[in-house]
């Protein structure tokens, strides 16, 4: 199991459970509670043991045998928060326990939860360089933009703390996101004119539904994609798409009655040669 050795802190770290007039008069310090480990909740919590040595099965056997003393309150023992809001499966990402979040993700969890600074699970495993769970939330689909108090991704996170390996995972994490959102939003555009620009021609569609359909399959079939393949994907599309968006966005040009019965005079006149 990886080292539970939380990264060095920016300023002094205090108790975790130190009262909120001491939590005010030193916000700086404060946060720092979110990344510690809160070690007195082990005789309290049942779930705490398994959770951090990476006992699936005994997890799963408090969850899902009704002969269990604890089973009854297995969710409840899971959602149960400490003094700064956080919950079990933020002990798990101190202790890089993958596949203990994954096991707990099946419960119907909320992995987007936020702790009272507005930290995320994701910020916490980027705080404490959790690589391989890192992953494994973005794989369960987690808010990779979601910011805390300061205004921090996950990724910002990283970086503050020097965690070069999570800022680098999380820069392609996010190179992904965007490309897969982009399609989503051509996608929609397509599909409910009202989102769009203007009205769209039958052959533009076809070739807008066609290019996101290559793309997303592209993401499919290369899940290894470099952080620069991902931008060039997003680029090819864009450059399919922009050019129809502009010309649905260009007002088309109306005739008027007048014009169109000139235009049929016209070619009434130029008849009467032949």
């Amino acid at each position: 199991m990886e080292s539970e050795v939380p990264p060095e802190s920016e300023s002094s770290e205090k108790l975790i459970f130190s009262s909120p007039q001491e939590e005010e008069e030193e916000e700086d310090d404060s946060e720092e509670e979110e990344f510690k480990e809160a070690e007195e909740t082990a005789t309290i919590n049942p779930l705490l043991p398994p959770a951090l040595t990476g006992d699936v099965e005994g997890l799963q056997k408090i969850f899902e045998d009704p002969e269990n003393s604890h089973h009854e309150q297995a969710m409840q023992l899971l959602l149960e928060e400490d003094i700064v809001g956080r919950n079990l499966l933020y002990a798990a990402c101190m202790a890089g326990q993958s596949d203990v979040i994954r096991a707990l993700a099946k419960y119907g969890v909320n992995l987007n939860e936020k702790t009272t600074r507005g930290y995320t699970l994701l910020h916490c495993a980027a705080a404490w360089g959790r690589l391989e769970t890192l992953k494994a939330l973005v794989e369960l689909e987690v808010d990779i933009e979601a910011l805390n108090f300061r205004e921090e991704r996950a990724r910002d996170v990283a970086a503050r703390y020097s965690q070069t390996e999570c800022v680098e995972f999380l820069d392609w994490a996010e190179a992904r996101l965007a490309l897969k959102k982009y399609i989503a939003k051509v996608s929609a555009t397509v599909t409910d004119t009202e989102k769009g620009p203007g009205k769209l021609y039958k052959e533009d569609k076809n070739i807008l539904l066609s290019a996101c359909r290559v793309k997303n399959e592209w993401l499919e079939t290369h899940l290894e994609a470099s952080i620069n393949e991902l931008f060039e994907q997003k680029q090819q599309l864009e450059d399919i798409v922009t050019p129809i968006f502009t010309k649905m966005a260009t007002p088309r040009q109306v005739k008027s009655a007048k014009s169109v019965v000139s235009h049929g005079q016209k070619r009434s006149q130029d008849h009467t040669f032949y």
